[in-house]
């Protein structure tokens, strides 16, 4: 999918259906209420529904499709890894990017308050109307629709979005299974600090439950931390 160049021009659904390649070309009328926003609806007399339906049932969609291609593309990460993988491919501001990337605004149906105010760009209404039109499309077609619309996206950006450092914050997620496990907070000690204050190196160690744990070095403290908390995953068996 390649999204258009140049200035944003208003697109009707069926235009949006016929550029991406939707499964509405014979009857458009369920992505109509899809791109459907409820300020269009308070102000439009031959709209008759909004989207908030839709959107409920695509989100729900989303997690089940996200999920099956993490577990079909990552069969190295454990339960919990998959589960914060997920939320990053399906947080607001990534479905509003996804959204975006498919020039969804340009069909989306807004008040005249929200045109003004910018809402074709704004995440919060992007996101709603993605799910709505994931919905839509799991309505009118199938799952295997979806996929077609939606796994190319994935299979282009996902791996970049999973391997962030904001997903990959070892210390947090190490804090959090400790927790759970009844085995307290890991703390950090700087051991070490060598080099010139141009290259310093930093070496980190975790203690936890009164022993030492995973190491780390790095060029910040902070760098070394997230390492140290990534070896004492490892450790633990966790990572």
């Amino acid at each position: 999918m390649t999204k258009p160049k140049g200035r944003r021009e208003v697109e009707s659904p069926l235009e949006m259906a016929e550029r991406l390649s939707l499964p509405f070309l014979d009857n458009p009328s369920l992505l109509t209420r899809a791109l459907t926003h409820t300020s269009y609806l308070n102000e439009n007399e031959d709209a008759t529904d909004d989207n908030e339906r839709l959107e409920f049932l695509g989100d729900a969609v989303l997690d089940f499709v996200v999920g099956a291609w993490l577990f079909d593309h990552r069969p190295e990460m454990r339960e919990g890894d998959l589960t914060r993988a997920r939320s990053a491919l399906v947080r607001t501001e990534q479905l509003a990017e996804f959204a975006r990337e498919v020039d969804l605004g340009r069909a989306m149906r807004l008040g005249k308050g929200e045109q003004r105010t910018g809402g074709y760009n704004r995440n919060a209404l992007l996101c709603a109307t993605f799910e709505a039109v994931i919905g839509a499309i799991y309505l009118k077609a199938d799952l295997e629709a979806v996929n077609t619309f939606f796994t190319p996206l994935l299979d282009e950006f996902a791996n970049e979005i999973i391997d962030a450092p904001s997903v990959n914050d070892f210390k947090s997620r190490l804090q959090e299974w400790t927790q759970s496990n009844g085995m307290g907070i890991p703390h950090y000690e700087v051991v070490s600090e060598t080099g010139p204050d141009h290259a310093k190196v930093f070496e980190v160690e975790v203690h936890l439950i009164g022993k030492i744990y995973g190491k780390g070095q790095g060029p910040s403290i902070r760098v070394a931390a997230q390492l140290a908390a990534k070896e004492t995953m490892k450790m633990l068996g966790i990572l």
